[in-house]
C-alpha cells in the first residue's frame, strides 16, 4: 500500500458545532472513526454508533481533550427498529457504516446481498427517519450520506455494494428537497478507495475475482481509474464532511461531493 499522506492541518473547515449533537454509524474505525473525531474537535457530543465494543473504546480514548465527546453506541444496524431510536434528538446524522463482497452476481449469496442493502440503504433511511422530527422542529439538521465513486460509476464483482450506494444517493437527494423548507441539508460525499480496513480486506477478494496476484490489486484494479494515484485518507473524508456542516455549506443541498481523484472526469 503507498504511504499515508501527511495533512497539511488537522482542521482547514471552519467549524463550531458546540452544543449540536452528531451521530456517526461504523464510528469504530476508518472513515465513521475520522468522522467522529472531527465532529467532537468541532464541540459536538457524538453518538458512536458500531457493533464493535473494543473499536468504540478506543475512539472514546483517542477523543478525550477534544471540544466535544464522543459517547460509544453498541448497535448492530440490521436492528432497523433501534437504529431508528437511536436517531431520535440528533442535530447532524452521518451515514457512514458499510460493508463490502467481492463476487460475480451468479456467485453472490442472496443473503449477503440483502444484508448489504439492510445496512447501507434502510438503516440510512431508517436513522434519517428517526432523525427528522428534531431536525424539522428546530429548524435546522445536516445529513451527510458517505456515498463512494460506487454511487456514482458501477464496478464489475461488486452487486450489492454498487446498488446500496445508488439506493443511497436517491434517497439523499429526496431529503434534500424534503427537508429544504425545514432548514436541513442532505448531501453524499463520494471517495474513491479509501485507506481503511474495508478496502484492505479487499484485496484478497479482488486477486481472485480478477486472477491477478494480491500484490497487483491495488495498481491494476482499485486505481485504475484515479488520476491520483494514492488511496484517499480518512481525515480527508472527514474534512469534506465538516465542511458540508458549516455555515458556508448552508445552499449546499442534494448534491454528490465526489472525492474521487479524477475518477469521474472519465
Amino acid at each position: 500500500m503507498n504511504a499515508p499522506l501527511v495533512l497539511p492541518g488537522p482542521h482547514a473547515t471552519s467549524l463550531d458545532l458546540g452544543g449540536r449533537t452528531a451521530l456517526v454509524t461504523g464510528a469504530a474505525g476508518g472513515i465513521g472513526r475520522a468522522c467522529a473525531l472531527r465532529l467532537a474537535a468541532a464541540g459536538a457530543k457524538v453518538r458512536a454508533v458500531d457493533r464493535d465494543p473494543e473499536g468504540l473504546d478506543t475512539l472514546a480514548e483517542a477523543a478525550r481533550g477534544l471540544a466535544g465527546t464522543v459517547e460509544p453506541q453498541v448497535l448492530d444496524l440490521t436492528d432497523l427498529d433501534a437504529a431508528e431510536l437511536s436517531a431520535a434528538g440528533t442535530d447532524v446524522l452521518v451515514n457512514n457504516a458499510g460493508l463490502q463482497l467481492v463476487r460475480p452476481i451468479e456467485e453472490f449469496p442472496p443473503e449477503a446481498f440483502h444484508t448489504v442493502l439492510t445496512v447501507m440503504l434502510e438503516a440510512p433511511f431508517r436513522l434519517i427517519r428517526g432523525a427528522l422530527p428534531h431536525m424539522y422542529g428546530q429548524g435546522w439538521g445536516r445529513i451527510v450520506n458517505v456515498s463512494s465513486v460506487h454511487g456514482l460509476r458501477a464496478s464489475a464483482f461488486k452487486s450489492a455494494y454498487v446498488a446500496a450506494k445508488h439506493g443511497l444517493e436517491g434517497l439523499s437527494k429526496t431529503a434534500a428537497l424534503e427537508g429544504a423548507p425545514h432548514g436541513v441539508t442532505s448531501n453524499c460525499v463520494n471517495p474513491a478507495y479509501v485507506r481503511t480496513p474495508l478496502v484492505e480486506k479487499q484485496l484478497v477478494d479482488q486477486a481472485a475475482a480478477h486472477g491477478i496476484p494480491e500484490e497487483r490489486v491495488l495498481s491494476e484494479v482499485l486505481l485504475r481509474d484515479s488520476a491520483v494515484k494514492r488511496l484517499i485518507e480518512p481525515a480527508e473524508v472527514a474534512e469534506a464532511v465538516a465542511y458540508l456542516c458549516s455555515p458556508q455549506a448552508s445552499f449546499i443541498t442534494g448534491t454528490s461531493l465526489a472525492l474521487d481523484g479524477g475518477w469521474t472526469a472519465h
